[in-house]
Order: structure tokens, then sequence, then C-alpha cells
């Protein structure tokens, strides 16, 4: 980790400090957890790449558009970086509408129903994780004007990499029904359901270890199955 005083200044405030001293107090697990990674990842891309070329094959004959969809999305000390996921959507989505997605939402192609549902659209973050911009377990990257309401605390969960998966993931796995209905979508998830993941995110920095990353990576796995 960074020294305190290297850090970006809006991280230095009182409300990330305690986040702060707890994660450099665990050395050991950012080194094991950056090591899990690459190995992980590079087994796990292997064993993947064959259904990914399926999986791209299937988006391209389902509607016109890119295999992939880039997103500027912000990681570790609020660097930027572009998330990569299969493409859900139709090719001008966030022209037709919000930057959430609300349920039944009329954007989602065929095969983005599928995917999305089986979280198979996050399976190209591997690179992501691969280069470093993103981890197997920590919280969801946000796009920036999200992350430009963050309150002082919040800070906090940009002191690590952001993860394809989290405890707020697992709990919010059915977020859009949340937003159904909602007359302005983007206000509701930022005011509403945004702080109620960063309870579950910022309690996953104050008990981060390894082994809890290896117990997160399971109960996503089994919410998946579900």
């Amino acid at each position: 980790m960074k020294k305190w005083e290297q850090l970006p200044e809006k991280f230095q405030n009182d409300s990330v400090k305690p986040y702060y001293e707890t994660l450099r107090k665990k050395t050991a697990s950012l080194i094991l957890k950056r090591i899990f990674d690459i190995i992980i990842g590079l087994i796990i891309t292997v064993i993947a790449l064959p259904f990914m070329i399926i999986i791209a094959i299937w988006i391209k004959c389902d509607s016109k558009g890119k295999v992939f969809f880039l997103q500027r999305r912000v990681t570790t000390y609020g660097r930027i970086f572009h998330i990569i996921k299969f493409r859900t959507m139709v090719s001008n989505a966030e022209q037709l509408g919000t930057q959430v997605t609300v349920q039944n939402d009329s954007r989602v192609t065929r095969a983005g129903k599928f995917l999305r549902k089986c979280r198979l659209d996050e399976l190209p973050q591997l690179f992501n994780v691969l280069k470093g911009d993103m981890t197997f377990v920590g919280t969801r990257p946000e796009v920036e004007r999200y992350v430009d309401r963050y309150t002082d605390e919040m800070m906090a969960t940009l002191l690590m990499p952001a993860g394809i998966t989290s405890l707020a993931s697992i709990k919010f796995k059915d977020e859009e029904k949340l937003l159904d209905g909602a007359e302005n979508p983007d206000d509701v998830y930022v005011n509403e359901v945004l702080p109620q993941k960063m309870k579950y995110n910022l309690e996953y920095i104050s008990k981060f270890n390894f082994f809890y990353d290896i117990k997160l990576m399971f109960m996503t796995f089994l919410a998946v199955l579900r």
C-alpha cells in the first residue's frame, strides 16, 4: 500500500484513516490476494476461453454491435480504467436510458438476459484482474459520476482494487428489482441503494483477510447456482 502521505488528498481524511490502518496491518493477505488473482485468473481464463468464444459468436448473431462493452470505471486510489464485459444491451443503450439497469429493461438483448442472470457477462473481467485493475473480491467499480457522490468514509473502498464480486454483490444480486418503477433510477441508486451497498463494502474492508475472500467467492458461486 502507499504511505498515508502519498494518498490522493481526498483520501486523507479522518473517516478513511481507520480502514487504511486496518489494511496496512494485513500486508501478507494483500500479497496473497494478488498472487491468487494472477494464478487463478490464468487458470480460469484458459478454461473459460472456448466458452467465451462461443458467447462472443452468440452475441454477434443475436444483435448488432460489438461483442464487448467497455466503460470507464474507478479503481484503486481513484484511478480510471476501462472495465470489460460482454455486451448485454443494444449498442446505443447509454443514449436510450439511465446508467443503471432496471427490471425488464427493454435495452437488454435476448442473449444478454441469460448472460446477466448467470453473470457470464462478467467473464471478460478476468483480463482486468490479470492486468491488476481489478481483483476477484472487492467493491464493485462504479462510474465516475457516482464516485463523485461518495462520502469521505466511502472513499475507503478505493484503497483496494475494484472487485468482480463482493459481499454487497451477493446481498444485492436482485438490485434491478429495487429500481423497478422508479421515476429516476439513477437518483434512487445513488441516494438509496448505493449507501446500503457501501455498508457491506466497508464491512468487507474491516473483515478483510485472504481466507475471507475465499469464503465470499464460494458464497458467490452458490448465489449464481440458485
